[in-house]
């Protein structure tokens, strides 16, 4: 059985990689018990099992960037994890972000007029940034894992999540512009004779969608990001990890 300072050894070698905590206790666990299989067979001593788990791990620290957009430098495991865990809430964000974006269409078939219409639009889509913003606000004790300063160790971010929550007050800051704006076009379009540009319906139709999409995005990422936090609860709390 290892010793609590040889874990706190690979604890402190991925934490060099920066891994996110939640990623970094799931890879930890991995190579713990590697560590403890190579002892077991080769009759070795800690500092050997633990140089040979480097080596099996050696391609996966290499550094990478995650993509064109974002030049970051980060280990290829780390990049490979967060791609899975992302393409599937990005799946789940366009799904809900199309049930939305029906139900402000829908609107349109139950409003008798132009200025109804855009009372229901408004109302709506301030519901869209209200949500999540109360949803922050009554967690007040997640506040400072959500800041991108806070770090475990001042080195690694809590989850893999912890990074995206800026993106809420760019979508935000888009969704109130277009909330003040209002939508004249979709209504035109759909219960009037009125000519509409096509370049204007395709925009009406796509920006609210996408907006509808970023912020559900950011809501499964807060969800996840607590549900990581509360799962990682008793070794934040534990005195040797800190």
């Amino acid at each position: 059985m290892l010793l609590q300072k040889q874990e706190k050894a690979v604890t402190d070698y991925l934490i060099f990689h920066k891994l996110p905590l939640d990623i970094l206790l799931e890879v930890k666990d991995h190579m713990l018990s590697q560590i403890a299989d190579i002892q077991s067979e080769d009759n070795t001593s800690f500092e050997e099992a633990f140089h040979q788990t480097q080596k099996l791990w050696e391609n996966e620290f290499k550094l990478t960037s995650y993509s064109l957009l974002c030049r970051e430098q980060i280990p290829v495991i780390l990049k490979k994890m967060v791609k899975e865990k992302y393409n599937i809430i990005f799946k789940k964000s366009l799904l809900f972000g199309l049930a939305s974006i029906t139900v402000n269409l829908l609107l349109i078939y139950f409003s008798a007029d132009q200025e109804m219409y855009n009372d229901f639009f408004r109302f709506y889509n301030s519901l869209m940034v209200m949500i999540p913003f109360l949803y922050w606000i009554f967690n007040k004790n997640m506040r400072k894992y959500m800041r991108s300063d806070f770090k475990y160790h001042e080195k690694s971010f809590f989850t893999m999540y912890q990074r995206n929550f800026g993106i809420f007050a760019v979508c935000g800051n888009f969704m109130f512009q277009m909330i003040l704006r209002g939508d004249t076009y979709l209504f035109r379009f759909f219960r009037t004779n009125d000519p509409v540009s096509v370049f204007q319906f395709i925009l009406s139709l796509i920006l609210p969608y996408l907006l509808h999409t970023l912020i559900f995005f950011i809501m499964i990422n807060f969800y996840e990001h607590k549900n990581s936090l509360m799962k990682m609860q008793n070794y934040l709390e534990s005195p040797g990890c800190n």
